[in-house]
């Protein structure tokens, strides 16, 4: 695949090529008009002289002898720059021939008995040629006449070329000239990219905060540059979150690592009995098993950003899969003294495993934080807008404001500790399967209650499945 060519040397050429065909143009337009004009100047002389000779054959052949209309004929050339006459009758025999070039020939010549101006020449000039058939009006029914008048074109001819070569370097000179300056037209109009250039290069991952300032480029480069600061931003926001993302993997995973070394190190530090062993090795099993599950979350968050796909859509009873897990958490419950309320009915589309995931952390959750003697509802709402509201309300200490917008942030915890159970990652794949899910969901906090809802669409995903 070729590499297009630069803008510069695009619209240099572009510049070129409207150079070429507007001073072509006027080159041609400039030309023609003078060599009309030269036509023009030499079909008038022929004309007048034409005029002058036809009214002297009309008029005064009958009253006047040959030779004197020959003088007179002599008299009407002088004056009219190396005019040449020739005059016959109707046999073809001459009855008066001027000095100058021979137009006998071509005033008999078959090819030009149309009347009319003629180019032609001798061999050694060029003339134009006025052929002009006359009858003479007398009593008898007069005889006729044709005369050839010509006037040499041999100086308009010279001046023709020396001005066609002059006209056309100078075209050519202009087209060079225009060009160049196009080209240095188009670097400066330019510079306003190369200066964009610049500063895009000296951005590094650490200057992610660096912007271009609109104010400062020209309008057509105005929608560039706060694209190009919008990416940016996008780009800082990621690589703020990915930086955090890796900072916080490293915290959750050396706390069990750290645990690990320890008992092992403890374990090993002295003799010890077989049931002291097997202890230490139950102990590290559920250090694996947190890390293991954490591990198996952040592959499931790193597939929700690369666009978490939908692979099993079928209508999905919510009444069912809540049903289903207060059953999973009955005892659990039962043990905290915690109530378990499902109101409402719904179904919707989607993928069962997701859905069942999603709910089973909110509700996970809102056990986990639910004071005992307390109750958590499960609420199932059908819109009128074919949506369908799932919310889990449950009391339980304030979620501070300042924490709301962050608490489907990975490993985000309210407590500064990190001390609670769980990865800190539940929330955030909760989020992701309602955004793959083409749904939202909010957290609204107050001494009363805490209050999760999820809004989905009923069917969205179904119709763009079915055919």
């Amino acid at each position: 695949m070729h590499r297009p060519i630069s803008l510069s040397l695009r619209l240099s050429l572009l510049f070129g090529v409207a150079a070429v065909v507007v001073f072509s143009i006027f080159g041609w337009f400039i030309e023609d008009s003078i060599e009309r004009h030269f036509v023009a100047e030499d079909t008038r002389e022929l004309e007048i002289v034409a005029q002058v000779v036809e009214q002297a054959l009309l008029s005064d052949l009958a009253t006047q002898e040959l030779a004197s209309l020959k003088r007179r004929f002599d008299d009407i050339l002088v004056g009219h720059h190396g005019a040449s006459l020739f005059i016959s009758d109707a046999r073809g025999q001459p009855l008066y021939a001027s000095h100058g070039p021979n137009l006998s020939r071509l005033a008999v010549d078959k090819s030009a008995r149309d009347q009319g101006i003629h180019s032609w020449s001798d061999g050694q000039h060029h003339y134009r040629v006025l052929i002009r058939q006359l009858l003479a009006r007398t009593p008898a029914g007069g005889p006729s006449y044709r005369i050839a008048v010509a006037v040499p074109i041999d100086h308009h001819r010279r001046f023709l070329d020396g001005f066609r070569h002059t006209l056309w370097l100078m075209i050519a000179s202009g087209i060079a000239i225009t060009s160049l300056m196009g080209w240095i037209a188009v670097r400066q109009g330019h510079a306003p990219l190369r200066n964009i250039v610049a500063q895009i290069r000296r951005i590094s991952a650490n200057e992610l905060n660096t912007r271009l300032s609109p104010q400062t480029v020209p309008r057509e480069l105005t929608d560039l540059a706060l694209s190009f600061n919008e990416m940016l931003e996008r780009m800082e926001e990621a690589f703020l979150r990915l930086s955090n993302f890796s900072a916080d993997i490293a915290h959750e995973l050396r706390t069990p690592v750290t645990s690990l070394m320890t008992q092992t190190q403890v374990a090993l530090s002295q003799a010890r009995s077989c049931d002291e062993y097997r202890e230490v090795l139950y102990s590290n099993i559920e250090e694996y098993e947190r890390m293991a599950q954490m591990i198996s979350e952040m592959l499931f968050l790193a597939q929700a950003d690369h666009g978490l796909c939908i692979s099993d859509d079928r209508w999905v009873d919510l009444t069912d899969t809540v049903e289903n897990l207060f059953d999973y958490y009955e005892a659990w419950a039962d043990e905290r003294d915690v109530k378990l309320i499902s109101e409402g009915q719904a179904k919707i589309r989607g993928d069962a495993a997701m859905l069942q995931r999603a709910l089973n952390n909110l509700l996970a959750n809102a056990i986990r934080h639910t004071p005992e003697g307390g109750a958590v509802h499960v609420k199932l709402v059908n819109t009128t807008d074919a949506r369908v509201k799932i919310v889990f309300e449950n009391p339980g200490k304030q979620i501070a404001s300042e924490h709301l917008p962050r608490l489907f942030d990975r490993f985000y915890r309210v407590d500064p500790s990190r001390q609670q159970n769980g990865t800190g990652l539940g929330l955030a794949i909760v989020k992701s399967i309602i955004l793959a899910h083409g749904g939202s969901i909010e957290v609204s906090s107050s001494p009363e209650l805490t209050r999760f809802t999820i809004t989905l669409p009923a069917e969205a995903i179904a119709s763009g499945n079915e055919g």
